[in-house]
């Protein structure tokens, strides 16, 4: 079966690179975008076949991924003149619902959306996947297969989709100007940039890591590092005098409301 990518930035490129390293055969994936230029970059970095129009894509394919931006998906899907009943189309549009898409899209109701993050590119993401009732247990097996070439997924109902983008989506974001805030901090206190840089993002990466690989609660883990009248503590009294857990569920928050909108 055929995998088509109608859109082919950065998430696609990700999605394509996972399959491929997966061992899907390059000749297996058709892609379309509307700048040639990334037409040709992906031919040139994957292999894969570069369908003439989005209208041909749909018509050789099974499997299609929806990886264009929210206000051209409608323009996308013009040039298509109908999905098969049984094409299962997986949507990473930012913000379009499982009713919308129900609406634009001619054919097929064998629907599933996702939200990844830009941890795709790493081959790292945690995607949430809520698909439509019409999509069977082997059709969401066989695009969880796509979805988990590039990191994890968590199927969830799509009433927590657009937290999904909150807590997800968007937190790289945040996480990053956590990463920078400290970097400049031990600039602050006469360390190079570069390894301030390499300091504080290692220190987050294997935080992260000692989390999932332990399963403790983030607050035992926290509690193991901060001993009586220490360094960590000191440094998590800064932290509470700043409101950062607060200013951290805003942020979370307001990028959920956000998505809500879109």
């Amino acid at each position: 079966m055929k995998i088509g990518f109608i859109g082919l930035g950065n998430m696609a490129g990700a999605m394509i690179g996972g399959l491929i390293k997966d061992g899907t055969t390059p000749s297996d994936i058709v892609g379309f975008d509307v700048s040639e230029e990334m037409c040709a970059k992906r031919k040139k970095e994957f292999g894969i076949t570069i369908a003439p129009d989005n209208d041909s894509l749909v018509k050789v394919c099974g499997q299609i991924v929806l990886a264009v931006k929210p206000q051209f998906l409608e323009s996308a899907l013009k040039e298509v003149s109908g999905f098969s009943s049984d094409q299962v189309i997986i949507s990473i549009v930012a913000g379009k619902t499982l009713d919308y898409l129900s609406g634009v899209i001619k054919g097929s109701k064998k629907i599933i959306r996702c939200m990844p993050n830009t941890a795709a590119l790493v081959g790292a993401a945690t995607t949430g996947v809520s698909p439509l009732p019409k999509v069977t247990k082997k059709e969401l097996a066989g695009a969880l297969k796509i979805i988990e070439s590039f990191g994890k997924a968590i199927v969830v109902p799509e009433t927590l989709m657009d937290t999904v983008t909150g807590v997800s989506g968007s937190s790289p974001a945040f996480v990053f100007m956590f990463i920078e805030a400290m970097a400049d901090a031990a600039v602050l206190e006469g360390m190079p940039r570069a390894m301030a840089y390499e300091f504080a993002a290692g220190a987050v990466y294997g935080s992260a890591k000692l989390m999932m690989e332990t399963g403790k609660h983030p607050g035992e883990l926290k509690d193991m590092v901060t001993s009586p009248a220490g360094t960590t503590i000191m440094g998590v009294k800064a932290l509470e005098d700043g409101a950062f857990r607060s200013t951290v569920m805003d942020a979370v928050v307001a990028a959920t409301e956000r998505s809500k909108e879109l």
